[in-house]
């Protein structure tokens, strides 16, 4: 076979084989295929798509190309959580405790931001001296005495989604669902959880516009982790505002403290969902005894004692969890409501972008983030407002990209004479026998 065979092949539409996939993703991995022809192979599948055999080969191919973890030597059901990203998103670092009190293990190895804001990862981090390298040995144990850590991407994973990804992002083939859904699932598969929950994000602050896309994307990725004998499910959840009411590393943290520490906002239903899911997919509980045990680890305080131990164990001050307000803050500033009435409407990814702005996300790998700036919402899309009222505080240092910031919040923020229907969290749960819409 030659690659310019299956490119005239998938560009007739025509399925393409085991065989053929594996040649094409060893080669391009090897480099013995260049990128040019690789970029019309990957322009041929946008165009003319991918069956789900075909793109649970090409997940298959990408997951063999480099390590694959094992975690049966923890002895324990194994659980992971991947969001395809949002604003304020920060529900790892209070999901991993949560599950962590209630019996399951969450090993979860995370990425760095590149974009809007920081990535889990750079979040952690702000928490002094935590150490998110852990090598494997460490990791193990660390889950082992804790139930749960949160490591960075350390293992060679998928590495043949790394090359195949940095094509598609310079030749315009991002936006292809089969293309998406072998991206993560290679990654998500080679970590070596066994009960996985995908949170397919839609809306504004997020990759999928609407609901309708992420459901697709979303039970694309069901099927294939399914077919490879994993047990998965996707919520498909609402990002056209902040997740969070707060937006920065350090400031995410703080966030979560208060959820752990039982503040019910957008947040704590967004993790409450994801948890209660999970558990359920492992087969441990129903959907009721999850909700239970997801309330009775907060209202204990268990879940904030949980991740004060994480950090501990990963070497960070664990005094920062229990006194969030040790956490260094940039300098306060405001926008205010220009009218009176509700706010209607919100750029979720515009308010991501002004967090850059302040610099606290990178736009290239070699940015250095400042932990301590970001924005506190204190509006969601439904508040009524009079002119003058704080919409958010922003906090800042040395002015750094200020009015940028403010002028791309206050464009990013609606207020209409009409209050809105509330927005739901989720619009539906994929599972391996159909959807269930919310």
């Amino acid at each position: 076979m030659t690659v310019v065979d299956i490119i005239e092949k998938k560009k007739l539409k025509q399925q393409l084989s085991k065989q053929e996939i594996d040649f094409v993703v060893e080669g391009f991995t090897n480099g013995s295929i260049p990128d040019y022809q690789m970029s019309a192979l990957l322009m041929a599948i946008l165009l003319n798509g991918m069956t789900d055999e075909e793109t649970f080969e090409l997940t298959d191919a990408m997951l063999h190309s480099g390590d694959i973890v094992d975690m049966s030597a923890l002895g324990g059901t194994v659980v992971d959580k991947h969001s395809t990203g949002g604003i304020g998103d920060s529900t790892t670092l209070a999901l991993a405790p949560i599950l962590a009190c209630c019996g399951v293990y969450v090993a979860k190895m995370s990425g760095r931001g590149l974009g809007f804001t920081g990535g889990t990862i750079d979040k952690l981090e702000s928490i002094p001296g935590f150490d998110t390298s852990l090598n494997e040995e460490e990791f193990f144990d660390v889950v082992k005495r804790v139930g749960c850590a949160v490591i960075g991407q350390t293992a060679n994973l998928a590495p043949a989604d790394k090359k195949i990804y940095a094509l598609r992002d310079v030749t315009g083939t991002v936006n292809s669902i089969p293309l998406i859904c072998a991206s993560i699932m290679s990654k998500k598969l080679a970590s070596g959880s066994d009960t996985i929950l995908l949170d397919v994000k839609y809306g504004s602050g997020a990759f999928m516009p609407d609901p309708e896309s992420a459901l697709e994307l979303a039970t694309k990725m069901v099927t294939i982790g399914t077919l490879a004998g994993k047990r998965i499910g996707a919520l498909i959840t609402d990002m056209q505002q902040p997740l969070s009411d707060h937006v920065g590393n350090s400031l995410e943290l703080v966030g979560i403290v208060e959820v752990l520490r039982g503040k019910k906002n957008r947040l704590y239903y967004e993790i409450k969902e994801v948890a209660v899911r999970l558990l359920a997919l492992t087969g441990k509980y129903t959907l009721q005894s999850a909700e239970k045990a997801f309330c009775e680890a907060i209202e204990s305080g268990r879940a904030l004692d949980k991740l004060a131990q994480m950090v501990q164990a990963q070497h960070g001050d664990p005094d920062y969890i229990r006194h969030p307000e040790r956490f260094e803050i940039g300098t306060r500033d405001t926008v205010l409501a220009d009218r009176d009435g509700y706010v209607s409407h919100m750029v979720a990814a515009d308010i991501g972008r002004a967090v850059t702005h302040l610099g606290g996300g990178r736009m290239t790998k070699s940015d250095v983030i400042d932990f301590s700036v970001g924005v506190v919402m204190h509006v969601a899309i439904g508040t009524p407002v009079r002119k003058g009222d704080v919409l958010c505080e922003v906090f800042h240092n040395n002015g750094k990209g200020l009015s940028e910031a403010k002028q791309l919040i206050a464009n990013a923020i609606t207020i209409g004479d009409e209050q809105p229907q509330p927005h739901k969290i989720a619009y539906a749960y994929v599972g391996k026998d159909g959807v269930e819409l919310y």
